[in-house]
């Protein structure tokens, strides 16, 4: 992922620089697990974590000879512990390293991930509170429907998220695993202790069955639930752009004093950041398709997956990092127009109370088809002739029939649409 959209510690993760020291880390502890067996002496596997070190630079040089980069990293590690050296990847096949430490990386990733998502649930709890009872016209195929609230909308967004939530201790759970069970899995050069070993002092499980991968489905759930993820900020974010709409304008991102919206037109306040992350979400969304192209390898392995990889699995944390990172600051400091929405939410001049009339006419004892086309032929003269829809109603002979002036009045009414607004957010805990 390029700078621009890379957090600190979250690219520190996928750095050349830590990915070798994490592949070192793996050799060490199979070294160690070996001398526990009695397979190497012990002195041999404490001189390996003494002196094990590498450059990044004499991988390159290595590989350049031998086009083989664990290959390379082992001769490298080999060349500076020593003697002891001849011991490094003993019974190991390269995948044993690699799967085992990608596991332990995506480990670390889903930390970050799921404390960017905890503190993004937090911004939600508060804002929505805030909002609680403010009233914004809910829209259903884009046009005005009936009321509801603005912390309502941020309730919506609070329980999509404590699914993602859900889903990335999942996810998390799924891909903290390793292998070392050499060639095809079988343990035919190694003991199943060493696999036991590395991955209880990497903190993840070994893998109960592998082949010579990690099976790739693992890598697939995983991957797909950080384009869910991404989905979703996808759909905060774009609900954010239509509020922002110059006719809307009910709610915008922060613009600071001395930002630029446009090169040529200084009156321009864009949702530049809100784009952002639905673009950013269609990088993601792509990289779910290839996680699943990687599902399907030849027999025990190939290696069509690893170039993949190593584009997908780095992009796509970092990618996510950056947009809950970016968008809980979105949301924190998002400018809401309380007014502008009671404004709009009258714009339709009572329209929108159209159900309550309709529900109030059937109690009445009226019939509901009937009920339906009285209330609709009003509605239907404000859309289209601009007409007074309450005045309308109380001319309506039909409905005069079965209701007062009085009972149609008290219909247009926003509290009645928003009376379980406590009942809903009390589910939260709010």
């Amino acid at each position: 992922m390029i700078e621009r959209y890379t957090n600190e510690e979250m690219g520190h993760i996928w750095s050349e620089q830590n990915e070798w020291h994490t592949l070192m880390q793996v050799e060490i502890l199979a070294s160690e697990a070996q001398a526990e067996l009695g397979n190497i002496p012990k002195e041999a596997a404490e001189k390996i974590r003494e002196k094990a070190s590498f450059s990044v630079e004499r991988i390159h040089a290595i590989e350049a000879e031998t086009h083989h980069d664990i290959a390379a990293f082992v001769s490298n590690l080999s060349e500076n512990i020593g003697e002891a050296g001849k011991y490094v990847h003993l019974g190991l096949t390269s995948t044993d390293v690699k799967d085992t430490a990608l596991g332990y990386m995506l480990k670390e990733a889903s930390e970050i991930l799921l404390k960017d998502l905890e503190a993004f649930r937090l911004v939600l709890r508060r804002r929505a509170v805030e909002f609680k009872y403010t009233p914004i016209i809910g829209r259903t195929h884009g046009i005005h429907a009936e009321a509801t609230t603005f912390g309502l909308k941020l309730c919506i967004w609070l329980a999509e998220t404590e699914r993602n939530i859900e889903r990335m201790r999942r996810a998390k759970e799924v891909i903290s695993v390793g292998k070392i069970s050499g060639a095809v899995g079988t343990y035919a050069d190694v003991d199943p202790f060493i696999e036991r070993y590395v991955c209880e002092k990497l903190g993840i499980l070994p893998a109960p069955v592998s082949t010579q991968t990690l099976q790739r489905d693992r890598h697939a759930e995983f991957i797909t639930t950080l384009a869910v993820i991404a989905a979703s900020i996808d759909k905060f974010a774009t609900e954010i752009r239509h509020l922002q709409r110059t006719e809307v304008r009910e709610a915008e991102e922060y613009f600071s004093p001395k930002q630029k919206g446009s090169s040529i037109m200084p009156h321009k306040r864009n949702p530049v950041t809100c784009e952002r992350m639905c673009g950013l979400a269609r990088v993601i969304r792509g990289n779910a398709q290839a996680a699943l192209e990687d599902v399907a390898l030849w027999h025990e392995r190939d290696i069509s997956h690893s170039s993949v990889e190593r584009v997908i699995l780095p992009d796509s944390t970092i990618a996510l990092d950056y947009m809950l990172t970016t968008f809980t600051r979105v949301v924190d400091r998002l400018i809401v127009y309380p007014e502008k929405m009671m404004q709009d939410l009258e714009l339709t001049g009572g329209l929108i109370f159209s159900p309550i009339l309709l529900n109030r006419l059937v109690e009445k004892g009226a019939v509901r088809e009937q009920a339906y086309r009285w209330v609709q032929r009003n509605a239907m003269k404000r859309w289209l002739e601009g007409k007074d829809f309450l005045e309308n109603l109380k001319k309506d002979e039909d409905i005069a029939t079965v209701m007062t002036n009085e009972d149609i009045e008290a219909c247009f009414d926003v509290n009645k649409m928003l009376r379980h607004v406590d009942t809903i957010f009390a589910r939260f805990g709010l």
